[in-house]
């Protein structure tokens, strides 16, 4: 997972994997640009630490495709840093054994990135043809990620009485998220896979969600980034894991449609 500080939004999203000529990065990149303007990702990192700009910054990111996935890239601002990266989540670590491309993207968690995180994690998705994906504060994705328990000696319940989620391998469908987050992106397919929205279940998280252009959805927890030192907001976070049961792998995608 992309290193992060407290500050800051974490989104990620799970697509299908690159393919030759793919031209999914670069729709990536101009896909959050139009989402936050005034965004130029247009600086790579030296391994030294340096901002290093990119003169013809589509081809670097077209030519540099290697390994399933593509360079980190950020903006100029130092007050709001902006990244963006991909790489290949192996198939051996993948749903039905199908390599994936994981997005990462980090924006300030503060009022500018909080106001665009819903248009950045939207474009990002769609962009790429995510399967599923979320825009978490840092903080409560740390937590989130320790529900995830795939190795036969880690007995560690979750923190806060989470729910034990499955890790991906063992996780029936690509289309079936691994886990909640704050703001979560479902694909048409994915929506279906978890059964939303049910409109005699979901008229609360339907009051804070909305239609994509590919027929997605966005879905947001809680109005304000997710906390979850906040009673609230763990509620918000519990209750939807009992209403999607499918997702982490806890429940087969045919049972949970009839729970």
């Amino acid at each position: 997972m992309l290193a992060t500080q407290s500050t800051d939004i974490g989104i990620i999203v799970y697509a299908p994997a690159l393919q030759s000529h793919d031209d999914r990065p670069v729709a990536v990149v101009h896909a959050m640009e139009r989402a936050l303007p005034g965004l130029h990702l247009g600086w790579v990192i030296s391994q030294e630490g340096q901002r290093i700009p990119l003169p013809d910054r589509d081809a670097f990111v077209a030519r540099e495709i290697l390994d399933g996935g593509f360079p980190l890239l950020r903006n100029g601002d130092d007050n709001f840093r902006v990244t963006v990266t991909g790489w290949e989540l192996l198939a051996s670590s993948a749903p039905r054994g199908a390599a994936q491309l994981e997005v990462h993207a980090k924006l300030p968690l503060n009022a500018d990135g909080i106001a665009a995180a819903a248009d950045v994690l939207e474009a990002v998705a769609e962009a790429s043809h995510a399967f599923w994906g979320h825009a978490t504060p840092a903080s409560a994705q740390w937590d989130i990620a320790r529900q995830t328990k795939g190795a036969a000696h880690d007995l560690e319940p979750p923190p806060r009485g989470l729910p034990t989620l499955k890790p991906p391998w063992n996780i029936p469908s690509p289309e079936i998220p691994h886990r909640l987050g704050w703001l979560n992106y479902w694909s048409a397919a994915a929506a279906r896979a978890i059964g939303f929205p049910d409109p005699a279940r979901d008229a609360g998280l339907l009051s804070r969600s909305r239609r994509t252009a590919t027929g997605g959805w966005l879905v947001r927890l809680t109005d304000t980034p997710l906390d979850l030192d906040i009673p609230s907001h763990l509620d918000a976070l519990m209750r939807a894991y009992e209403r999607f049961p499918v997702i982490g792998g806890r429940l087969p995608r045919a049972e949970a449609a009839g729970s």
